[in-house]
């Protein structure tokens, strides 16, 4: 293995759509870069921007339900 076999997410969140690349592969970074609050970077070969945002908000949304 190559992680830590106990790690595990603390949160999981559902939303209708992930952000995908026109050839289908979701792209982790972006899911990644919200989570960590970081730049998301370049999105040319997303597929649909509309998955980002509702990660976004869903993301803001629990981390102010958290406050």
């Amino acid at each position: 293995a190559h992680g830590r076999t106990d790690s595990h997410p603390d949160e999981i969140y559902f939303v209708s759509k992930l952000p995908k690349t026109r050839s289908g592969k979701i792209m982790r970074r972006v899911l990644k870069a919200v989570a960590n609050d970081a730049t998301i970077g370049d999105l040319t070969t997303l597929e649909d921007e509309a998955s980002v945002e509702e990660i976004v908000s869903a993301y803001q949304e629990l981390k102010k339900a958290k406050e």
